[in-house]
């Protein structure tokens, strides 16, 4: 691929049309000397022709490189300079390709390929930046060993691999697993470590390392410990020992994604590795020891082995976010995992999948693959892994991924060669499991039931909605987990998995005493919507009696959901027997506070418009807003006088310790004390405040006391004592705008943008500031119009820094139909300004044009 020309219309790639190289590349060595400005990489590869290649056409994929020289076999050569690459006559034996280009790293504010952050050498090669860096055949399918020479003055010089030689100026690196060019990384600048070690099962010493800029040493233990937690955890449960003598971390400040998975060199956004308790939240600390844990499991569902084409992208993320689910619900609580993985699925995959973004886990096609790293491919692929695991039993699961891990070890694989492994392994043929990874969209399960002399049924009916490319979808495969309960709460029928394979379907349950009340999709056992007609008695009775937690879970939300729409359609007041239940759940401390925190924060006001939209009702986002300030203050007063008391009950006292539990009391403890501000005008908040010794106290005292208008005096005092951190200032920025009126949200967030230490280079300042802007509902969706027009203005802004963030921002727009008309034709203008723009990068072209077509 090579960047389209400013406005011309992207070449689209399909699945289909896929064909291998047709040559092997038995060896790469790489030489970098570096400089800002033009530093030259010397690449000498020796290829060998393909017996049965499809394809002879030598052609190498290369973009904004200085070619200084080719040679084949030490004789120099004309290479042919074509779109996105070169061409050149080769041998048809083995030879050896050697090139020299120069490349400028200081002008490269796309953060891909080689570029500079604040001095520091750094690269990110997924998916396509490789070949920014030299000419090679820059696709997953390719896989070679790496040797690597990095010359240059900078103190610390990594690269994949273990460490052959150093020197005064220069260091040598060789990677012994054969890996494709996107798992490239190179390191090089003014960095200390915070080393630690691990003893393999076989015995072997690991060397592990956290490379950060001199000041952050101190934010390092903690992710030391969740590296090693999660080498543990791979060795016990899958049985995978890692496989280089060192294992290195790199903390970067520029950097578009959470992390990346470079084979023994993983880079990392500072925000995803660096803690301490002064400075990140609860939040901050679970998320870190999550990323980390994706990327070192990514060392073999990635990396020994990866994916053929990026087609195949969500075998390897949807694997390995499962995986680090899995992971998280180990080191944590399961429920509360599970439930927060829900939400983040229906906050940010189900509006893809019922828009003009939808797309199936593995595409048919693509103009910009950077525009399908999406909650699809990612929180999609994961559950589409754990209704497999459901479906052939945890047993036959681990069986299929020994056999995986044996068949395919050093291969570049598909989903057919996953599915395959599965059926080999459990004997069950998948060709209709497979449709999930095939057809976009949601489905949707109507349940109906009946119940008559002890017997009871349950009938199943599902559809998939119309989406782009794909107006009319098939049955497929739906484990659904059900669950029984009797009238007075017991559980008469513990959990079973029905599959659901049919448009149509039926169960009974027969032998029972009374008609039971069924928990369905217990655990969320699938990623659809649930559509039955029920009661908000039932769902009362749910939230008090069901065995299954998440279930529990919904049964609380799905009464938020129905109090909120019927307060802003009817106007009608918060429903007295919900507030009594809240009431209740939130004082029985023999509940998991985890879970207490959950059941009190309400579905967000972007869900609830999506709830209207669905029942055929144009959402109106200020009377969305209104109703849910009406609800939180009504439900302050209710539990007047009991937050005191829960307040000092989930008060932690001691040294924080960021672990499961002390997190979730915290959780607890902030939601109390944000319904409590609102009634004692902000004055447990200030004292707080005030003596708070860590992130998440102070950080949840300034939101209560700033959603509150309580906190002007507080906010500057925060800014004075944490404007040269980073990461702290990002939260700073996005607090201003989330705790905004919807009236005052744009003015705030383009105050914001002229602010001193706004930087719309550094993709955590930009997602800061424009990303609070796109979630606060009200605000961003403000009548007047200006939410869009800042985004839009900024988005173009960047577009020509920084296409992949300027894309995924984008998507902020996605679900700009379910509006009113005259909101849907100001976001239509946005997105056609947005389009006009010249010279606009195939990555954000691709992504306008979606949402605006469909």
């Amino acid at each position: 691929m090579n960047d389209a020309a400013p406005n011309a219309a992207p070449q689209t790639f399909y699945l289909k049309d896929y064909k291998p190289f047709g040559y092997e590349v038995e060896s790469v060595k790489l030489t970098f000397q570096l400089s800002p400005n033009a530093t030259k990489v010397h690449s000498a590869i020796r290829f060998s022709p393909k017996a049965d290649a499809e394809d002879n056409r030598f052609f190498l994929h290369g973009e904004q490189l200085s070619l200084i020289s080719a040679k084949i076999d030490g004789t120099p050569v004309t290479a042919r300079l074509v779109d996105g690459g070169l061409e050149c006559d080769v041998p048809r034996t083995s030879f050896l390709w050697e090139a020299e280009v120069e490349i400028d790293p200081a002008a490269n504010t796309a953060l891909e390929g080689l570029y500079m952050s604040k001095g520091m050498y750094c690269t990110q090669c997924e998916a396509e930046g490789f070949r920014k860096i030299t000419y090679y055949p820059d696709r997953p399918d390719v896989m070679s060993t790496f040797t690597v020479r990095i010359e240059g003055d900078e103190p610390v010089m990594l690269s994949n691999g273990n460490p052959t030689g150093a020197g005064e100026g220069w260091a040598e690196w060789h990677d012994p697993w054969p890996k494709p060019a996107y798992l490239f990384a190179l390191v090089a600048g003014d960095l200390v470590n915070h080393p630690g070690s691990f003893t393999t099962k076989s015995g072997k010493d690991v060397e592990l390392n956290i490379w950060v800029r001199p000041g952050d040493e101190g934010k390092c233990a903690f992710g030391m410990e969740a590296l090693k937690k999660s080498i543990k955890w791979d060795e016990d449960v899958y049985g995978l020992e890692y496989d280089l003598d060192l294992f290195n971390i790199v903390a970067v400040d520029d950097f578009n994604m959470g992390a990346m998975e470079n084979k023994g060199l993983n880079i990392f956004n500072s925000s995803c590795v660096l803690a301490s308790p002064e400075t990140s939240t609860d939040a901050n600390f679970e998320r870190i020891e999550a990323i980390i844990a994706h990327e070192y499991f990514h060392n073999w569902t990635g990396n020994r082995i990866t994916c053929r084409d990026w087609f195949q992208l969500c075998l390897k993320e949807g694997l390995t976010v499962f995986r680090d689910a899995q992971f998280t619900a180990d080191m944590r609580s399961e429920p509360v995992k599970r439930i927060e993985d829900v939400i983040a699925l229906r906050a940010r995959q189900f509006p893809e999948d019922g828009g003009p973004l939808a797309h199936p886990p593995r595409p048919e096609e693509f103009q910009e693959i950077n525009n399908f790293y999406t909650a699809t491919v990612y929180e999609k692929g994961a559950e589409v892994i754990g209704m497999l695991k459901r479906l052939v039993g945890d047993d036959n699961y681990y069986k299929a991924l020994k056999l995986y891990f044996e068949r395919h070890d050093g291969q570049a694989c598909t989903i057919e060669d996953w599915l395959k492994v599965f059926e080999d392994a459990t004997g069950r043929d998948l060709s209709q499991f497979k449709l999930w990874y095939s057809q976009a969209g949601t489905p949707r399960v109507k349940v109906s039931e009946d119940y008559a002399d002890g017997t009871y049924t349950l009938t199943f009916e599902q559809s998939t909605p119309p989406t782009p490319g794909q107006p009319e979808k098939a049955p497929r495969v739906i484990p659904m987990a059900v669950g029984l309960l009797s009238p007075n709460g017991d559980e008469v029928r513990a959990t079973e998995v029905l599959d659901l394979t049919e448009a149509k379907q039926s169960f009974t349950f027969e032998g029972l005493a009374s008609k039971p009340v069924p928990s369905i999709l217990r655990e969320f056992s699938a990623p659809v919507i649930l559509e039955r007609e029920t009661t908000n008695s039932e769902r009362a009775f749910l939230l008090a009696h069901d065995t299954d937690p998440f279930n529990r879970w919904e049964a609380g939300n799905a009464l938020a959901k129905e109090v909120r729409v019927a307060m802003v359609l009817d106007g009608a007041a918060p429903d007295a027997a919900y507030l009594d239940a809240l009431e209740k759940l939130v004082r029985d401390d023999e509940q998991d506070p985890a879970f207490r925190a959950l059941v009190l924060s309400p579905p967000s006001q972007s869900d609830i418009a999506q709830t209207l939209h669905e029942r055929g009702h144009t959402p109106d986002p200020q009377k969305i807003y209104d109703a849910a300030e009406t609800f939180t203050q009504t439900l302050a007063q209710q539990l007047e006088t009991s937050l005191p008391r829960l307040y000092a009950a989930t008060t932690v006292e001691g040294p924080y310790v960021p672990d499961a539990d002390g997190a979730g009391k915290r959780a607890l403890n902030g939601r109390i004390l944000s319904l409590l501000t609102r009634l004692d005008g902000g004055e447990q908040a200030a004292r707080q405040y005030a003596s708070a010794d860590n992130m998440t106290q102070q950080y949840a005292a300034l939101a209560a006391l700033m959603k509150a208008e309580k906190g002007e005096a507080q906010s500057k005092a925060f800014f004075e004592q944490w404007q040269d951190d980073r990461l702290v200032m990002d939260k700073w920025f996005a607090l201003q705008i989330a705790c905004a009126a919807p009236e005052a949200t744009a003015a705030t967030a383009k105050e914001l943008t002229q602010h001193p230490l706004f930087s719309m280079k550094n993709p955590n300042r930009f997602r800061a500031v424009m990303g609070a802007l796109a979630g606060n509902h009200a605000g961003f969706h403000h009548a007047s119009g200006a939410g869009y027009q800042l985004l839009a203005e900024n988005l173009i802004a960047l577009d020509s820094v920084n296409p992949q963030t300027t894309a995924r921002m984008c998507a902020a727009f996605q679900t700009w139909k379910r509006y009113d008309s005259e909101r849907q034709a100001q976001i239509q203008a946005e997105l056609e300004r947005i389009l006009a723009t010249s010279g606009l990068s195939r990555d954000t072209h691709e992504m306008v044009s979606r949402m605006l077509s469909a």
